[in-house]
């Protein structure tokens, strides 16, 4: 096979890496833009809808109701997010607010839930990797063209049909899902009330509760849908990749990288951001190793802090 049909492959591949990590960078994202809070445990948002989607898709497929593969799929799609984002509010309550939102403290406070919100997890769903089906997964070969030499019967640019190169009718939805929730989370928040006055609390959180905007429940919605965007991307993956009390660490460090180099609080560099680490990481990945693919990431994130510490869409602070 050509070098053509490989960057075919690693650009789909890195595709659903970035579809993925564009949603939960956007959650990590929002979380900081409006609370100035640094969530160290979102990663563990992200293995908790994993792990509530294998339990849920696990609970309804068993169910003689519910016959069809699909069905749990679509109840842990609709269910595991929610769940995911009610555990954040209480966390947000019972926690963060108490310290006031101080920048330093939440930073602590967030560490510890990260370790908390895994252990719970290890002791209730034991460290076994658990798979979930996908509700379709048909495989769709993918042609590519090249130049053939010969008569004027012969020559010319010829379709073919290469060994290996190809998807998953899954995979294809997985990118068109997490852009529809993009476009969705954008127009919430350029178009609707709720998107101004969450515009609102950020720019001024004294000004804006002045005015009778109640922040503190700004701030738990924030925060819940922070950690749902970060459920749903778990819960996306999961026929992909299986559910496991430890997968949250890479895709947390992915997840901060995104969002550093697309500037903190910057919903289009955000997903220009994880665009360019996603397909990176895929093209790499396929010509070389995933373990590269992270050391060139977290190179680019040390250049970005040298030469354009607000990332590269992100306002240049007075």
């Amino acid at each position: 096979m050509e070098l053509g049909p490989y960057l075919i492959l690693g650009l789909l591949e890195g595709l659903v890496t970035a579809a993925v990590l564009a949603l939960m960078a956007l959650g990590l994202s929002l979380v900081f833009g409006v609370m100035r809070v640094v969530n160290v445990a979102h990663g563990e948002f992200f293995m908790i809808g994993a792990v509530l989607a294998w339990w849920i898709a696990d609970a309804v497929g068993s169910h003689p109701a519910f016959a069809f593969p699909a069905a749990g799929f679509m109840a842990a799609i609709l269910i595991a997010p929610v769940l995911t984002a009610m555990l954040a509010m209480a966390a947000d309550q019972l926690v963060l607010k108490r310290l006031d939102y101080d920048p330093e403290r939440t930073i602590v406070a967030t560490i510890g839930l990260l370790y908390i919100i895994q252990q719970v997890t290890l002791m209730s769903f034991g460290p076994d990797a658990r798979p979930v089906e996908a509700p379709f997964n048909h495989r769709l070969p993918i042609p590519f063209v090249e130049w053939q030499a010969g008569g004027l019967q012969d020559g010319g640019w010829q379709l073919y049909w290469p060994w290996g190169l190809g998807t998953t009718s899954y995979k294809l939805f997985v990118i068109m899902a997490a852009a529809v929730l993009i476009t969705l989370i954008w127009l919430v928040l350029t178009r609707t009330r709720a998107g101004l006055v969450m515009r609102a609390t950020r720019i001024d959180r004294d000004m804006a509760q002045a005015f009778g905007i109640p922040v503190g429940r700004v701030y738990a919605a924030v925060f819940g849908l922070g950690a749902g965007l970060a459920a749903l991307a778990g819960v996306l993956i999961v026929p992909i990749q299986q559910a496991h009390y430890l997968m949250g660490h890479d895709p947390l460090l992915l997840s901060f990288i995104v969002v550093i180099i697309g500037g903190l609080g910057s919903l289009p560099g955000t997903v220009v951001a994880a665009l360019l680490i996603g397909v990176g990481d895929g093209l790499i990945s396929v010509f070389f190793s995933p373990t590269l693919a992270k050391i060139i990431a977290t190179l680019g994130v040390a250049f970005v802090l040298i030469f354009r510490p607000e990332g590269l869409f992100g306002g240049r602070r007075q």
